[in-house]
């Protein structure tokens, strides 16, 4: 039995079945994580471990071997079936589970498998990643780490779904929703399920796009931060005049969304949407959002009277951040969005019950109410392979050492209109690019600038 060390990433555990993770070494790996959970927990108290698993070909396999591993080391295992992340994350949070992890690759194409881990904390869930122990269960895992044996049970929990649904009606203040025509393109995966649930509760014409779990991928690749797997969605929408198209990516944690016109609505303008209408109910509370692109949630935030507070990229940074800041909502630009209601942690029932009621109340197309937020253009983000990161981040500082410089996550310069981002990757050889100004013409020709500087410098 082998584990690769390279499966141990910043924010999971993640690698190619069989070679990388399979049913040889998931036994260990779940020891592992079985050890780490439980090192602090009272002594002869049983630990509630909620196991859950995406609808990947290689899931059932894994999940069945993990879920006897922890038996036979005394878990009280809560079987939570095939459910999305942040359904996962809502049954640990609200559920009374101790922690667990999920059988899932996120979107990754379909010959990956992994585990997200979690432990419940006071303030909600805390992400296992590279600053919270993922590190340590690598060292467990690699050392072959044997917990004690126990006699261990397993119950299964098939509410999450509708209790899940009915904290995002409780979020979203149990709006008046009028009956949309409604798109979503779940791409074979697991935010079918949530989309289905939700529209259980609300009114409105779901038109479904590939929402039979298939962990092939027939359709495309779950992932709709690639815009090639958008465009069937836009063209649906366009299709049957829609009002609205949702496209969740392959563990349900990210949701892109676009207009009746199928034309993508930016996540920083989603953000902005929300924010504001939370602060309605809760005046002058903070808002998170990360690095990558800031001017349009932080001027619609100002206007709501919030506070908004930056980030770092990075899910299980952000959820932790959130928590101890006290703020009740965070925006990534990558669409995932996390409530202080839901424990920190995405959730996106909420988001598509925010969105359509604010559609309802305007009396306005998503596109209007979209360009009503819009205080800034941005590009999209422009990724270079390079050797020489930390060098063209310096090249970056120095050009524009007028500006207002930001080290919190590479470097981030600031003007009153303009501003520039440029990150490395936690996981790859990349530099992350990201322009965004209030003028359309001034973000093209900054970012062009920057491109031509890079890559003049770049090896």
């Amino acid at each position: 039995m082998t584990i690769p060390e390279n499966i141990f990433k910043s924010y999971d555990i993640r690698g190619i079945y069989p070679t990388e993770i399979n049913e040889e070494n998931v036994s260990q790996i779940t020891k592992a994580i079985f050890a780490f959970l439980t090192k602090d927990y009272p002594a002869g108290q049983p630990f509630k471990f909620g196991l859950g698993r995406d609808m990947r070909l290689s899931s059932p396999a894994l999940f069945q071997i993990a879920k006897d591993t922890l038996i036979s080391l005394g878990a009280q295992v809560v079987d939570l079936g095939l459910l999305s992340t942040p359904s996962f994350y809502f049954a640990v949070s609200n559920l009374g589970l101790d922690g667990g992890f999920i059988i899932s690759a996120s979107h990754n194409p379909k010959e990956y498998n992994g585990m997200k881990i979690i432990r419940k904390i006071d303030k909600g869930v805390l992400k296992i990643g590279k600053n919270t122990g993922i590190d340590e269960i690598k060292r467990l895992a690699l050392e072959g780490v044997q917990p004690p044996a126990g006699q261990g049970s397993v119950t299964e929990e098939s509410s999450v779904l509708e209790k899940e649904a009915e904290k995002a009606l409780e979020i979203a203040g149990h709006p008046n929703i009028k009956p949309f025509k409604v798109v979503a393109d779940a791409g074979n995966a697991m935010g079918s399920l949530y989309v289905e649930e939700l529209f259980k509760h609300i009114p409105g014409e779901l038109t479904r796009m590939n929402f039979n779990l298939d962990g092939n991928f027939p359709a495309h690749q779950p992932d709709p931060l690639q815009p090639k797997n958008l465009v069937d969605l836009q063209n649906k929408v366009r299709e049957t005049g829609a009002d609205i198209g949702l496209a969740p990516d392959g563990d349900g944690d990210r949701m892109f969304i676009v207009d009746e016109n199928g034309q993508i609505v930016p996540p920083s303008i989603i953000t902005s949407i929300i924010a504001k209408e939370l602060l309605k109910t809760h005046p002058g509370a903070t808002i998170i959002a990360d690095i990558r692109y800031l001017i349009n949630a932080r001027e619609n935030v100002d206007e709501a009277g919030g506070k908004l507070s930056v980030s770092k990229v990075g899910h299980a940074f952000i959820t932790e951040q959130l928590q101890n800041e006290g703020a009740i909502f965070a925006g990534e630009s990558s669409a995932h969005y996390f409530f202080a209601a839901t424990g920190g942690a995405e959730a996106q029932m909420p988001v598509i019950l925010i969105i359509l009621a604010v559609m309802s109340r305007e009396g306005k197309p998503l596109s209007e109410i979209a360009e009503s937020c819009r205080r800034a253009f941005e590009s999209s983000e422009i990724n270079f392979e390079v050797k020489n990161g930390p060098e063209l981040l310096d090249l970056v500082k120095q050009k524009y050492a007028d500006g207002e410089i930001s080290t919190l996550d590479g470097v981030a310069v600031s003007y009153p209109d303009l501003r520039i981002s440029l990150r490395s990757s936690n996981t790859e050889p990349l530099i992350r690019l990201n322009v965004e100004a209030k003028d359309k013409v001034k973000m093209e020709q900054t970012k062009n600038e920057v491109v031509q500087l890079i890559q003049s410098a770049k090896k």
